[in-house]
């Protein structure tokens, strides 16, 4: 097959076209070609429906490579023509291979103690083009002895973890840091933080998200979460990193620790489509003010009970719309503080449904 490489960061449409009309030149003498397109993801819409004719006709064989998770940054019509194949890492057992590989092509052995193999493996992080940069620098340099872990280290700046701001591996940290925190798995919740500020993420971000933790998983179970992640929050913005960092781990650890529950996060989701779906009820008119006469003739705040007044602090009239039924939005459960305000949301039904 006719091998044709293009990268979509410096091709368009009109390179896409010029290179089909040559494969179905090639196409109809029989030769085929294998188009292969680096940075597919750059592509935009218009550039990657251009494609899908071709693709069907089979004028091509067609390779994409991307960085992006092409659920996110290819169109459907493209994916459905194509298999999808994920490149992983690649192991330790991978890396050592290559660097057997190395010293059999480069007829001589590495100046390096097992262990330092060993750690020059660890420092790679499942980067092949890493590890071979590092091999060649080695070999090249003439040590006049077996280089050791820590001189290694010394000599060779280890690889920063795989990480980004805004792509798949930034919104992948985030998740496994609020599952392990759901999960109360307080060392995966430090670990994975950890790897967040390690390469480089915004600290502030870690604690906007862990903030939204302490509210929405932690919630009622434990209010104190939100003070302590406000607190947390201020004190990394006071004094930053590395003597604010202290404080992200002890909120990690607090809200791994935390009973949890979601029984205000789900009030309010349910509250708001009500909302949404009963329209503009008017509220009963026994609890609205009647400022003028006219309102008054009209009934507002007629038979209104001043509950402060009552003898338990608790009228039990209907503060919902009068035509409308009463809905229970509010569902509190038999965890940490919140079994406290469950006792106290029972009471005060209790006298509405008497």
């Amino acid at each position: 097959m006719e091998f044709v490489p293009l990268s979509a960061v410096f091709s368009g449409t009109a390179d896409i076209k010029k290179v089909m009309d040559v494969a179905k030149q090639n196409h109809n003498i029989g030769r085929n070609t294998l188009l292969f397109i680096d940075e597919i993801h750059r592509f935009n819409k218009t550039q990657q429906d251009t494609l899908l004719p071709y693709l069907e006709d089979g004028t091509v064989t067609f390779i994409g490579a991307t960085t992006e998770n092409p659920s996110f940054n290819l169109n459907n019509a493209l994916l459905s023509r194509c298999h999808i194949g994920v490149l992983k890492p690649l192991s330790a057992t991978d890396l050592l291979t290559l660097i057997e590989r190395a010293e059999k092509f480069l007829d001589k052995k590495l100046p390096l103690t097992d262990d330092a193999k060993s750690h020059l493996v660890q420092m790679a992080d499942g980067d092949a083009r890493f590890l071979l940069n590092s091999v060649e620098y080695i070999s090249g340099a003439n040590f006049d002895k077996e280089l050791d872990a820590d001189t290694l280290d010394e000599i060779i700046q280890k690889r920063a973890p795989m990480s980004d701001k805004s792509g798949d591996e930034h919104y992948n940290l985030i998740s496994a840091v609020h599952k392990s925190l759901r999960s109360s798995d307080t060392d995966a919740a430090l670990y994975w933080v950890a790897r967040m500020i390690t390469s480089g993420q915004d600290p502030r971000y870690v604690l906007r998200r862990l903030t939204r933790f302490a509210m929405e998983d932690v919630g009622l179970a434990d209010p104190n979460a939100m003070q302590i992640a406000l607190s947390a929050w201020q004190i990394y913005e006071r004094m930053g990193s590395p003597e604010g960092d202290i404080a992200i781990t002890e909120l990690v650890i607090y809200l791994a620790t935390a009973p949890k529950s979601i029984s205000a996060y789900k009030a309010q989701n349910a509250s708001y489509r009500t909302a949404r779906d009963t329209g503009s009820l008017m509220p009963p008119k026994n609890i609205l003010n009647a400022p003028t006469k006219m309102m008054k003739n009209l009934g507002y705040s007629d038979g209104y009970i001043y509950d402060p007044e009552t003898e338990s602090g608790c009228s039990g009239q209907n503060c919902f719309p009068e035509n409308m039924e009463r809905v229970s939005f509010y569902k509190p459960v038999e965890r940490g503080f919140e079994r406290e305000i469950k006792k106290r949301f029972d009471y005060w039904n209790s006298f509405r449904k008497k």
